[in-house]
């Protein structure tokens, strides 16, 4: 069984995050949590993939956590065969201002992106066609994946076409938050979008096309 190692910091990289993820991969994964005062080389040393997932905040945190000697050690696992798994913060942190683990693909805010379905940073669902089929997708001022198509295979796509759930090489990253779990539809516009553990599947079957 592979191990997954998933970074915790909250509220950046969240507990609900890291706690929707581990509830989505663990019957296939071994999943553990690390956070910035352990060693990153050992943390390294016993992962298949190691996860960044999402939370509340400013990208730029990042650099409050990660030196860039430290961003290349991620680098370089992935360049020796590791896997990194990045939800909404965590696609973001595959970008170029970040771990630069992306080739001629960024991410940026969906929310400044012509044709997004929403403007405003807050707790909501896009309608996203996931593999072919159509999903309301709990989202979080997440980010499209923008560049050359043609490096990388798209998964999911938000309505304007920009690209939402990509795969490159060994790096696969998701704008939405397809681990989401029942208690984040709390608001009466949301109660009715909950996908009972549906995206849960799609998030463990992303995380097996990445590693296949």
């Amino acid at each position: 069984m592979k191990r997954i190692s998933i970074f915790e910091n909250h509220p950046e990289c969240s507990e609900d995050c890291v706690d929707g993820m581990t509830e989505a991969l663990q019957s296939s994964y071994e999943v553990e949590r690390f956070s910035i005062e352990e060693d990153l080389d050992e943390v390294l040393s016993y992962s298949d993939i190691i996860a960044f997932p999402g939370g509340i905040g400013d990208a730029d945190t990042h650099f409050n956590f990660f030196t860039r000697r430290m961003g290349n050690k991620i680098a370089d696992f992935i360049d020796a065969g590791g896997f990194y798994l990045g939800i909404c913060m965590g696609a973001y942190w595959a970008g170029s201002r970040y771990f630069d683990l992306l080739d001629d693909v960024d991410a940026v805010q969906y929310i400044k992106r012509e044709g997004a379905t929403t403007r405003r940073s807050y707790a909501t669902t896009e309608t996203v066609l996931w593999n072919n089929k159509l999903e309301d997708m709990f989202f979080y001022d997440g980010c499209s994946l923008v560049g050359d198509e043609s490096r990388f295979r798209t998964i999911g796509r938000y309505v304007n076409n920009d690209p939402m759930s990509i795969i490159q090489g060994n790096v696969g990253v998701i704008g939405c938050h397809p681990e989401s779990l029942e208690y984040w539809y709390d608001k009466k516009y949301l109660e009715k979008r909950w996908h009972k553990g549906h995206h849960h599947e799609l998030l463990l079957g992303f995380v097996d096309e990445l590693v296949k």
